[in-house]
């Protein structure tokens, strides 16, 4: 069986300015996302799953059906602040959604298969799709998930602070934690620091952190389920609650549900956070191309 993909694409990007999820990047207007289907298909995923809000719906269907038709199986889902398992009632006030834990659960009625994780507006590179459908193919992984762990040195960005799952790994080598790192740069030193109580804390280059690139088995959807309902008996009437994806992993961690691994790439990453971004992006894949990793034209 062929493991399928999962995009989330439901953030509005406060901080790009627009949604960057649609924005063009490439020398025809390609967006990120195109080169991580493009990444995809090759990998040997069967299947995309888009999560997308009701705003822009209609508009993201309509580009990327057009992309796609007849080179993959392609679902488009929403994720909206009323979709949440029943019995619970939510603030009159709140106005966003649940996070990225509560992303992935909207596509549990079209997911059967074990599948992997990304965000829309982030570039993995092609050895991390490799490894993630080589994790997703193998049967003998039972029911373990795994986390793409990238560099850090290799996730910064120029134009600003950036947050990072830093990962932790027990005598195993399986996830052991992600700690939640903010407001993480490169200072004019070249040391890599992030504000810590008064003081700050220092990361080495190397040190592994996840970019929100997972491998997941459908089990997930049951396991959030369970936990999301005790989050939302705890704190479903705040109006800014948000359950992440590293909440559910760290749950079946300390309960010893299953093992999380940790798989190290070496594989190219980049991002746009702020709209400084930009140019650096354009000229990462004007590089990838002309070193014939990808076709001028995707499609």
């Amino acid at each position: 069986m062929k493991p399928t993909l999962l995009i989330l694409a439901a953030g509005m990007g406060s901080r790009y300015g627009k949604l960057k999820q649609l924005d063009g990047f490439g020398p025809n207007g390609e967006t990120i996302i195109d080169y991580s289907l493009y990444d995809a298909i090759r990998s040997g995923f069967g299947k995309v799953v888009f999560v997308v809000r009701d705003a822009f719906k209609a508009e993201f269907e309509s580009i990327f059906r057009k992309k796609l038709e007849g080179k993959i199986e392609m679902e488009f889902v929403s994720q909206e602040l009323y979709k949440i398992p029943t019995g619970f009632s939510i603030h009159p006030d709140r106005q966003k959604p649940w996070g990225t834990a509560h992303a992935v659960w909207v596509a549990h009625e079209v997911i059967q298969e074990p599948f992997g994780v990304i965000n829309a507006d982030d570039y993995y590179g092609v050895e991390a799709f490799d490894q993630l459908a080589t994790f997703l193919k193998d049967e003998q992984k039972g029911s373990d998930y795994a986390v793409i762990a990238y560099h850090l040195q290799n996730t910064l960005s120029e134009h600003g602070t950036v947050n990072r799952g830093v990962c932790q790994a027990d005598p195993s080598g399986y996830l052991a934690d992600i700690e939640e790192c903010v407001k993480i740069r490169q200072y004019e030193d070249g040391i890599i620091r992030f504000p810590d109580g008064e003081g700050f804390r220092t990361l080495t280059p190397e040190t592994l952190v996840s970019m929100n690139m997972w491998g997941f088995q459908p089990s997930f959807f049951q396991y959030f389920e369970e936990n999301f309902s005790e989050f939302l008996r705890n704190h479903g009437q705040e109006l800014t609650s948000e359950y992440y994806i590293p909440t559910l992993v760290d749950y079946l961690i300390k309960g010893d549900v299953l093992n999380i691994n940790i798989i190290d790439t070496a594989s190219d990453w980049f991002g746009v956070t702020y709209q400084e971004d930009r140019p650096f992006v354009v000229e990462k894949l004007r590089s990838l191309i002309q070193k014939g990793v990808y076709p001028t034209n995707l499609w």
